[in-house]
């Protein structure tokens, strides 16, 4: 291929070298950190699966530990032991309330942190982080130590002021990470153009960290869900979910107990997909 110039001569275009492709070799380092994550995973799925795995087993005793054989038989009666669905229903209550009231408390704890400065702003953020670091054996001695101080009865209500202690934290945290990226003068803006506080609030700034109010609310609606230890100073003779599973494995551990533990889990990775679709879906539009 040619092309004259303006003297008249004919030069050569000269056409650009084929980029070389090169092989690139494997990096056992690479190799060695995938394996050690593909081990590490298993590591922590493995007693998940076990649990999903015998809530089919058809044991031949009490005891659902051993595998005997399939069945589909406890999933056709999931509630057949009461005392047990009355402990996960009470549970699932417990999460509810003390994850809203620790939403609330939490959230404005986060805000107040980020946006204001005033005395007493670094006690405020030590005394938030004492609840996480503190062995809960310590904390659930202690809050039971107080209600017997008040002369409050263990039960329902000390559950419940006993999971708001520990969840407000976790809240706080979370929710404080998501508000320090948020851009103050929208909320300037809004005020400029006639708003009030309040319809501010609630129209421009609650909506810009509902991800981060999300994200803790189903942290903390899975830690209540969870706790044994403080519950069990403060329960009384209240049976939560995870203190009828400690007194089965003494007497008798039906498969139901898999069954529910099961349903639990697929119900929260439902939720979890959905909330994820729905925030591709908003990055979308």
């Amino acid at each position: 291929m040619t092309r004259t110039g303006a003297s008249g001569r004919n030069t050569v275009a000269e056409r650009p070298a084929a980029p070389k492709r090169v092989r690139a070799r494997p990096k056992w380092g690479d190799i060695s950190l995938r394996i050690v994550a593909g081990l590490v995973l298993l590591y922590l799925f493995l007693p998940i699966l076990v649990i999903v795995l015998f809530s089919f087993n058809q044991p031949a005793g009490k005891f659902n530990y051993t595998w005997q054989g399939f069945t589909l038989d406890n999933w056709a009666d999931p509630f057949k032991y009461p005392a047990l669905t009355e402990a996960l229903k009470l549970s699932l209550n417990i999460a509810l309330v003390s994850t809203l009231i620790a939403l609330v408390l939490g959230t404005l704890l986060a805000i107040a942190l980020v946006r204001q400065r005033f005395r007493g702003h670094r006690a405020v953020d030590t005394f938030m982080i004492l609840p996480l670091t503190a062995p809960e054996v310590v904390m659930g001695a202690s809050l039971l130590t107080l209600f017997l101080d008040f002369g409050w009865p263990a039960g329902y209500a000390t559950i419940l002021i006993a999971h708001v202690a520990f969840e407000v934290s976790f809240i706080a945290m979370t929710v404080r990470a998501r508000v320090r990226g948020f851009d103050w003068t929208l909320e300037d803006a809004s005020m400029d153009l006639g708003a009030s506080p309040t319809r501010t609030f609630f129209k421009v700034t609650l909506p810009l960290i509902v991800p981060g109010i999300v994200a803790a609310g189903m942290l903390s609606f899975a830690l209540s869900l969870d706790d044994f230890i403080v519950t069990y100073f403060v329960s009384g003779s209240t049976v939560t979910y995870p203190l009828y599973v400690n007194a089965a494995v003494k007497a008798a551990v039906p498969p139901q107990i898999n069954v529910l533990a099961t349903a639990i889990l697929v119900v929260s990775l439902l939720l979890l997909m959905a909330g994820t679709l729905y925030r591709r879906k908003r990055i979308d539009i």
